[in-house]
């Protein structure tokens, strides 16, 4: 573990040393003797001493500052790290638990992510009795870390063997006494280069020229390190900044790690965004670049105390293993300090009824909905998952061989250059599809989401559909909700599509809690759009359901559920401003308290008077139309409305009209007003808000009631969908809808629900004809697309026609009328296939179509 000061004098001038001293070392004193007086004494009553010798916080601060800012450290007599260590560490070792509480964040989050992935296997295998748990803490010091693994399992029972090793004497005896006191005997203290350290020497059962009952030992020369060792967990905490040969170490854990291990390292590091900007294989960069000037700070700081942050040791780490989760963090209690926490695995799939190629064809398969994918048996021998894997591949080469999804081209492209898979080839679900996260079409979103709940009627959706067992479904992902309506119904497949990462995020982060937490909770987050211990959920119980990339956001936006100022879940997103604007001119008009009481009407009637007399003349406003929601800049970041859907709703309610009734000097005023109108008084006339419209309930309270919620929110879906295997047909893409079809089988898909997608495409083009001829590709003959739109017939109905389907208006909004319980669209269509389309001719408009085109490049819907 690493420490913060160090071997100052022999390097600077004492003018330089004094100035850093004086400066960040008193504030580093004074900090953290507030700070750690504050939680020692409210621990005090029932914290433990770890042995006799514990000095007191104001002596182990003081041997802190004095080790770490005026000893001067010569080394110990020997001209190697292990002097260099002991000469920093001999005097200040009983002191470093106490003093580095503060400095060394992020520890108990790699403990607990780690024992959440070792917890999510243990359910899903079925280990052998008497078969043995691993753990090597590499570079353990006192063995704190290993007392604090104690939160989330239980120790002494979990592991069979943990093995300590660290090459300071002085805090390996502290870790002696340490695990004396706690009577822990399978913990075993081994003061060691970790270079050297061999498990085979210690455990029997593992090959190895050392291994224990070996009668005739090899030469040095003719031993050889396996390939992967026995450890089904290592941890480094803080100690690989401070291994100069940190090549060897980490070559080394390959050999320690077992084919299934998992790997464990929070550290310091600084990095510029050039330096990993067009890998795959990291896992995600959300707040990974550290600023040029506390690049150069923090790194020149560490080097005094020879801790190295150069970009190197992280870099070599994510080469040599594959990323299953990562985040960069700041220490904000110290001068924002960053540091990383990372698991990893084996860089090649190691598991033991998979071989590299097969991973890569499966996941191939799910993506792109081949017929011929065999479901996985984890029970099956490996010689029946090998004749498995050939006929996968065969079938696949034989009937299309020109289908291959992204995620194969990635893979094939990072193992021909010897790299580790994308981080999505590591995750414990296939939910998540990859998509490369750099392009420009998927960070023009600002790492933000449009839609935190979805603004579709799932009931209405479920009457039309009628979704059976055999029903590949294909649709826009919006917040997910309706996608977990879909799910409810039990189709074959679904296939979530959305260009917004951060819709796709909040989908996964809906189907990790389905799967890992309690009603209670899941209603928290999702229902109130609160949970005031959301992170610690996020860390223990959601992580090993988590691509990297989610949960790297999540555990970025986390504050979002916990804030207790904050209004939560519902008031984020690019939704929020409607919701916003709705609040603040109810308090601009007086009308707060009208609002409340609609929410208490007990009957339509009372909620009608409400509305007409107190609520609706300030809503529907002249004012509010002409200054706000008729602009342009409003329509779009908060009501998702883009400019081809404003014209269609413009070419229906802008008319002479306007003039007449002198509500606005513009077509486009008068248009919205009127498209308001007929959306809203529907709404209320006909639906009881507070009883049975968790739609607009949710606008005006920023959350659901236990009476009027969304279909998943309730009893009986979450006991269904919490159910092992509920989300077995969840696919998740991130990107354009005409990218997801082009690469899938041709007549799989029997239902494709696009939304109100349709609208945004440009009629004086022939982008939408493109996109219908690709869907018509995907669908089976009779298979269905729902559509929905702002205008009563809009032009590309025609469209569909055009290329094989007919189309049926199942939901017409007249004048008064109320199609579903949101009512926010014109029209309800669907349009069957009943024809297939001649297929598109070499270099002809479907090769053009991959290109993108003129294709509208935005589908967060």
């Amino acid at each position: 573990m690493a420490s913060l000061g160090g071997n100052i004098l022999p390097l600077v001038g004492f003018n330089l040393h004094a100035f850093f001293t004086g400066i960040t070392g008193g504030l580093l004193f004074f900090a953290g003797l507030i700070k750690l007086s504050h939680k020692r004494a409210s621990q005090k009553s029932d914290q433990k001493r770890q042995d006799d010798d514990e000095p007191g916080l104001v002596s182990a601060l003081l041997l802190f500052c004095y080790g770490c800012f005026f000893k001067p450290h010569s080394g110990s007599g020997k001209a190697n790290q292990q002097g260099a260590l002991e000469s920093f560490y001999a005097g200040q070792a009983s002191a470093y638990d106490v003093t580095r509480k503060l400095l060394l964040r992020g520890r108990e989050d790699m403990l607990a992510l780690a024992a959440a992935q070792l917890l999510h296997k243990a359910k899903s295998e079925s280990r052998k009795a008497g078969s043995r748990r691993i753990w090597v803490d590499v570079g353990g010091g006192t063995g704190w870390n290993i007392e604090a693994m104690s939160q989330f399992v239980n120790v002494p029972e979990f592991f069979s063997t943990v093995y300590l090793v660290d090459l300071s004497p002085s805090l390996c005896a502290v870790a002696e006494k340490r695990f004396s006191r706690l009577g822990w005997d399978n913990v075993k203290i081994i003061c060691q280069d970790a270079r050297k350290f061999r498990l085979e020497d210690y455990e029997n059962g593992l090959s190895g020229p050392g291994s224990p009952g070996s009668s005739t030992p090899k030469s040095y020369f003719d031993q050889k390190r396996p390939e992967n060792g026995g450890a089904d967990l290592i941890t480094m905490s803080y100690s690989l900044s401070m291994i100069p040969d940190y090549y060897s170490v980490i070559d080394s854990l390959t050999s320690l790690l077992s084919p299934d291990g998992l790997l464990g390292v929070v550290d310091f590091y600084v990095q510029s965004k050039a330096d990993f900007t067009y890998r795959n294989w990291t896992g995600g960069m959300i707040g990974r670049h550290v600023n040029y000037l506390s690049r150069t700070f923090w790194r020149a700081w560490f080097d005094l105390d020879r801790v190295a942050l150069e970009p190197a040791r992280r870099d070599y780490l994510e080469y040599k293993f594959g990323t299953v989760l990562t985040a960069n963090l700041r220490n904000t209690a110290l001068g924002s300090i960053p540091y990383y926490v990372w698991l990893g695995c084996h860089k090649k799939p190691f598991s033991s009824s998979s071989l590299p190629e097969e991973i890569i064809q499966r996941i191939d398969a799910l993506a792109t909905e081949s017929p011929y994918l065999l479901p996985s048996d984890s029970h099956s021998s490996k010689k029946q998952q090998n004749v498995i894997t050939a006929k996968l591949t065969r079938a696949i080469e034989r009937t299309a061989p020109e289908i291959r999804s992204k995620a194969f081209d990635a893979a094939i492209q990072n193992l021909s250059a010897n790299l580790p898979l994308p981080s999505f080839f590591y995750q414990n679900h296939h939910w998540r599809i990859y998509y490369d996260d750099q392009l420009p079409k998927h960070t023009q979103f600002n790492n933000e989401y449009i839609y935190a709940f979805t603004w579709e009627d799932s009931r209405v959706d479920r009457e039309i559909l009628k979704l059976g067992r055999d029903d590949v479904v294909l649709a826009i992902t919006s917040a997910g909700d309706n996608i977990l309506s879909y799910a409810l119904q039990s189709p074959a497949r679904i296939h979530a599509i959305d260009l917004n990462p951060s819709q796709n995020h909040l989908l996964e982060l809906k189907a990790a809690s389905f799967t890992a937490l309690s009603h209670a909770d899941f209603w928290k987050i999702f229902g109130e759009g609160k949970h005031e211990n959301f992170r610690a959920l996020l860390i223990t119980r959601l992580s090993p359901h988590l691509s990297s990339r989610a949960f790297q956001y999540w555990l970025d936006n986390s504050f979002i559920f916990t804030n207790p100022t904050s209004r939560g879940l519902y008031d984020t997103g690019g939704s929020r401003h409607a919701i916003r604007a709705f609040r603040y001119t109810s308090r601009l008009f007086r009308c707060r308290s009208a609002v409340t009481s609609l929410l208490n009407s007990k009957t339509l009637i009372e909620q009608r008077e409400i509305w007409h007399s107190k609520i609706r003349p300030a809503l529907l406003s002249p004012l509010v139309s002409n200054l706000l929601v008729s602009t342009e800049a409003f329509l779009w970041k908060a009501l998702g409305v883009p400019k081809n859907q404003l014209a269609m709703i413009e070419a229906d309610h802008g008319s002479s009209r306007a003039v007449k009734v002198g509500l606005a000097k513009s077509t486009r005023a008068h248009a919205i007003w009127h498209y308001m109108v007929n959306t809203l008084d529907p709404v209320v006339e006909k639906t009881h808000i507070a009883v049975d419209n968790p739609y607009y309930l949710v606008c005006m309270t920023g959350g659901f009631t236990k009476k009027c919620h969304p279909d998943y929110l309730s009893h009986a879906a979450h006991k269904k969908l919490s159910q092992p295997g509920a989300f077995e047909g969840l696919r998740i893409h991130t990107d354009e809808i005409d990218e997801v079809i082009a690469r899938m089988a041709p007549g799989t898909v029997t239902v494709a629900v696009l939304m109100d997608s349709m609208d945004w495409f440009d009629p004086d083009t022939d982008a939408a004809g493109r996109q219908i001829e690709k869907v018509n590709r995907a669908l089976k003959t009779g298979g269905r697309v729902l559509v929905r739109s702002s205008a009563l017939r809009p032009w590309y109905i025609k469209e569909f026609e055009k290329r094989g389907f007919v189309g049926e208006r199942v939901g017409n909004r007249g004048v008064g009328e109320c199609i579903d319980r949101v009512n926010m669209y014109a029209s309800c269509w669907v349009c069957t296939k009943v024809d297939n389309l001649p297929p598109p001719t070499p270099g002809g408009s479907e090769g053009e179509q991959r290109t993108g085109g003129e294709e509208v490049d935005v589908w967060s819907l």
